[in-house]
């Protein structure tokens, strides 16, 4: 575990050094989890909204986009539910003065009987070879069995709490398993109480009685409340599907891990509309749907499991995570919600409009059910990140650190190099960017060696590298070097355009999905 976090520090390092996320506000030293992209960060991610929204709107005929505002009439939260009930369980240790999540603190606990659980195996694998009977070890070693009686019962007390929101129990469940404060080693704990995670804020002078309105600390709202519209203007049939990609503000008070939780982030969220009574099928279809979605980027399928919920939300009779193995461990970064007609009954009754779906071919009115698929931007990001960074040991003891991004994906898709700053290189290669650069975000590199310029690129995670030298004069051929293989190859300037594409386009990627 100390290896993978050393590894996700370089990591951290590594995107504020080329360029992909910094401190917000970092010359007045910075402000706790809110965090900027620069000038390749912004790229990537543009390029994972982009994969997502064209996945969504242009491969499902029945799904269309919306961009809601940020501020909604104040109501809205209460009907949804998130003025009352918006809290995270927190609990302080009263040596450290830490704040944490209680439910967090008892997950981790979880985790590390886990890894109990597969260290024994892995002993057990490593002493008898290939003769060994995974399976049955699992069911039979005593260690085992002892380990997951104790993981059974803990998770059984643990989701009876949560479901109960029974704050007293939490504690006490950190209290009898002996959880520690990471900082003091301490289990000095306090009580645990619950906290609003809304960001609230005046509108209007208050001369007039200013409203308190609240920053969203979600998407999805500003689609139920515009479900109608859409659906009327667009003379949509259920099933159909509304897809947002937005800003989302929440109060963090356990805020960590660099980009995975902060308090300002974005989300991809698509709420799919549909007739009472299939909402399961559908929840099924959306759950296969978006793993394959993840999966296509050619991460590495074994990255990811479903999680499915032990708490379901009030409004929920369905709901699993997808989850990524990070450096810190497997994390959600998406989450799939049978979310039944909660919403638009809740916005119907406090609104006291009439927002039922006509459906002609039952001909009869209902509120729809809802399928949400709701995905962190800023989580995408680093699980890309995290997954395509590599210190990478080269034949003759050399090292080059490398980032295997999917190539759709990549901030810059190729970069032009002169050979040489002199003899007509230079206006050649700039020749060739001047022409790629309508399809291709290309970058024009001349300065430093050619291999110090080839770890340059190889570092922001570019495809492809063409370098222009004096044979490019006599014959229109350059030298087109791929990131991953590191193999070079002679090709002629026109065919350029047709190899990049092939492998850096969007298209290429959605026709897996298709």
């Amino acid at each position: 575990m100390a290896q993978q976090e050393d590894v996700f520090k370089k990591i951290v390092s590594h995107a504020k050094e080329y360029g992909f996320v910094f401190q917000s506000s970092e010359i007045y030293d910075g402000l706790a989890a809110v965090y900027d992209y620069g000038q390749n960060g912004v790229e990537m991610k543009n390029n994972i909204k982009r994969y997502w929204w064209d996945a969504m709107t242009l491969l499902h005929e029945n799904i269309v986009g919306i961009d809601s505002a940020i501020f909604m009439h104040p109501t809205i939260w209460k009907a949804s539910g998130h003025v009352d009930a918006f809290n995270d369980p927190l609990i302080d240790n009263r040596d450290s003065k830490k704040r944490y999540r209680a439910d967090v603190l008892i997950e981790e606990d979880l985790a590390k009987i886990d890894d109990k659980i597969e260290k024994e195996v892995a002993k057990a694998k490593k002493r008898f070879g290939e003769s060994f009977d995974e399976a049955m070890f699992r069911h039979t070693n005593p260690r085992v069995l002892d380990y997951t009686k104790q993981r059974e019962e803990l998770h059984e007390r643990f989701a009876k709490a949560m479901n109960d929101n029974n704050l007293d129990e939490l504690r006490q469940i950190i209290i009898d398993r002996e959880i520690v404060c990471p900082v003091s080693g301490t289990k000095n704990w306090t009580e645990v109480r619950q906290f609003n995670l809304m960001f609230r804020t005046e509108m209007g002078s208050t001369a007039d009685g200013a409203m308190t309105v609240y920053l969203r600390p979600e998407t999805a709202q500003g689609i139920f409340v515009n479900y109608l519209n859409v659906q009327k203007t667009g003379r949509m049939r259920i099933p159909f599907g509304i897809a947002q990609i937005g800003k989302a503000f929440r109060n963090e008070i356990v805020a960590r891990q660099f980009i995975f939780r902060m308090r300002e982030f974005e989300q991809m969220e698509m709420q799919f509309f549909v007739r009472p009574g299939q909402e399961l099928e559908w929840f099924e279809y959306w759950k296969q749907w978006r793993l394959r979605w993840h999966k296509a980027l050619g991460l590495g399928d074994s990255k990811y499991r479903y999680h499915d919920h032990d708490k379901l939300a009030h409004y929920a009779n369905a709901a699993t995570d997808i989850e990524f193995e990070m450096p810190f461990g497997f994390k959600e970064v998406e989450g799939i919600h049978s979310r039944t007609n909660f919403d638009l009954s809740q916005h119907e009754k406090y609104s006291g409009k009439n927002i039922k779906y006509f459906d002609p071919e039952l001909n009869e009115s209902y509120t729809p059910y809802v399928i949400e698929t709701s995905i962190g931007v800023d989580r995408m990001f680093l699980s890309v990140l995290c997954s395509s960074y590599e210190e990478q040991k080269l034949e003759g003891g050399d090292t080059r650190v490398v980032l295997h991004l999917p190539a759709a994906l990549s901030p810059v898709k190729c970069a032009v190099m002169p050979l040489v700053k002199k003899d007509g290189l230079p206006e050649k290669a700039q020749e060739i960017v001047n022409d790629l650069k309508f399809d291709f975000a290309t970058r024009y590199d001349e300065k430093d060696s050619i291999g110090k310029r080839y770890r340059r690129q190889d570092a922001i995670g570019t495809p492809f590298c063409i370098t222009v030298d004096h044979q490019t004069l006599e014959d229109s051929t350059v030298t087109l070097r791929e990131r991953d293989s590191m193999e070079q190859t002679r090709v002629n300037i026109a065919d350029l355009h047709k190899l990049i594409h092939d492998k850096v386009s969007l298209t290429t990627l959605l026709r897996k999905l298709a």
